[in-house]
């Protein structure tokens, strides 16, 4: 089967994203887009030869500098300023996966012949995403509008021989690279730096990925909060279609059903209770999962806009014969995606959070923290606290950026999204859920063995079994340390169905 993608102006959906991700695929350029991208430069060229006036930041200088007019005979080595000048990204390193997908939402925008970029140039894009050549990109310096300035600027440099890159497990100078595969640096025509740093690409690849991992995270909480609803011996009934279907949310729907499908079968849910009602942390699932859901579905909605969006400035029509400088580049609507996507993943973690602490409060003839002999073990007191402190943080990184702004470029650029950050904390705020639920799932699996001989359902057991292959019962104190690391490492290695992680 060919393993290749071709980049056109058919419509990418996150599903396909994650597909040419998980499967690896190379990418190649449709002839469809090599002409684009070819006659869009064909006509920059052209009308750099006739054109006098100046045209912003094909012959002009950047930001508050867009009045300073530049010499023909010195447009090239303009745009390798700019390149150069706006490498000053700083902290921590963007993580691998995210530089692969921010050279493949890069060379998809400059793909549609509306940039001015050289054809070579987007096939040295996609040399580098298919060789894994990833540029050392750094996760501060973005203000989320006038593009991703510093975060592309890292990603362009290695196109000029410059920078640093990962390849074949190390960190080397872009220039080695170039000599290993016999390549020149590329020489920057008129408007082609401007083209690469301008867009969104280094928050359009944070958000796609965390979407992809949210989509299995909001169906792992969905799971593990009905394992938990086993072990706290909880009600069916608030799982009810009928409830949900007087409140119809679409995703409080899916929930129920989700959660009801999955308890199928069980013994235990299906026991006489004696208490008539559960708290909220179990009884409002639906509702609290379902708004997250919501909440994701409309983030993805916003980024396949995004992804399938030309986010540079000045943008080429040719076919109306203008160049016309914009603001496409603003992360706005990513921002406020990417805050309320915090919002939502947080609350997953804290309504995790509390199912854990109800199931080790020694209630429904559990024992206290989920061990014998409760007083010489302290059991599995001591991860509530540890989930406690993360789900404490997420709520702490829920603050919106979006809401911030600070002005730059002497007041040319007085409004900005601050996208980028809300990016970079989005993540940290999936990357924390994980560990939340991992959690919960050692909290729950552990109550689920003081309700036996009764079995749950058939797929729970299933589930169980398989953790219980990486993480044994806990019997006595241990280091519990390596119980939660196993943990978040089972999670992410369990395999999910796409089908099981669509609503829309």
């Amino acid at each position: 089967m060919d393993n290749t993608h071709f980049i056109s102006t058919a419509v990418l959906s996150l599903e396909a994203l994650n597909e040419i991700i998980s499967h690896h695929k190379s990418l190649e350029l449709s002839e469809e887009a090599k002409i684009n991208i070819q006659k869009c430069r064909d006509y920059l060229d052209k009308k750099m030869e006739t054109h006098a006036a100046p045209i912003y930041g094909i012959n002009t200088g950047f930001g508050s500098l867009c009045n300073v007019k530049i010499s023909n005979e010195n447009l090239s080595k303009l745009q390798e300023n700019l390149v150069k000048s706006h490498s000053c990204g700083t902290g921590e390193e963007v993580p691998h996966a995210i530089v692969k997908l921010m050279l493949l939402l890069k060379i998809q925008s400059l793909s549609y012949g509306h940039s001015g970029i050289q054809l070579q140039t987007v096939e040295r894009l996609i040399a580098f995403y298919n060789n894994d050549i990833l540029p050392i990109i750094y996760t501060q310096g973005s203000l989320g509008a006038s593009g991703d300035l510093a975060p592309l600027a890292h990603l362009s440099l290695p196109l000029l021989g410059e920078g640093e890159v990962f390849f074949e497990g190390k960190k080397v100078h872009s220039s080695e690279v170039l000599k290993h595969f016999n390549w020149e640096p590329i020489v920057l025509k008129s408007k082609e730096g401007l083209a690469l740093l301008n867009g969104t690409q280094f928050m359009s690849a944070y958000g796609a990925h965390i979407i992809m991992k949210a989509n299995k995270f909001s169906y792992l909480a969905d799971l593990i909060g009905a394992i938990s609803l086993e072990g706290f011996d909880g009600r069916i009934e608030p799982f009810n279609e009928l409830i949900h279907f007087i409140r119809p949310h679409k995703g409080q729907i899916v929930t129920a059903n989700r959660i009801k499908g999955i308890l199928e079968g069980s013994e235990i849910i299906e026991q006489e209770k004696k208490h008539v009602q559960d708290p909220y942390s179990f009884r409002c699932m639906p509702q609290v999962h379902g708004a997250s859901k919501d909440t994701i579905d409309y983030v993805k909605k916003v980024f396949k806009t995004e992804i399938n969006s030309v986010t540079d400035n000045p943008n080429i029509f040719i076919e109306s014969d203008q160049i016309i400088s914009g603001g496409n580049f603003h992360g706005q609507p990513l921002a406020l995606a990417l805050d309320f996507m915090a919002i939502a993943l947080a609350e997953l973690g804290s309504i995790s959070e509390r199912r854990t602490y109800q199931l080790i409060s020694g209630l429904r003839s559990l024992p206290a923290f989920l061990v014998d002999n409760p007083g010489l073990n302290s059991g599995l007191m001591i991860p509530q606290y540890t989930a406690a402190s993360i789900a404490s943080q997420n709520k702490q990184l829920a603050t919106p950026a979006s809401v911030d702004s600070i002005v730059s470029s002497n007041g040319q650029e007085d409004h900005v999204s601050m996208g980028a950050n809300a990016a970079t904390k989005a993540l940290r705020v999936m990357d924390n859920l994980e560990r939340i639920l991992a959690i919960e799932l050692m909290n729950a699996s552990q109550a689920i063995e003081y309700r036996r001989p009764l079995q749950s359902s058939d797929f729970i057991e299933m589930f169980l079994g398989a953790y219980r292959e990486e993480v044994s019962l806990v019997k006595e104190d241990r280091i519990l340390h390596y119980d939660i690391e196993k943990s978040v490492s089972f999670l992410n290695s369990f395999q999910i169905e796409e089908d099981l992680l669509t609503f829309s």
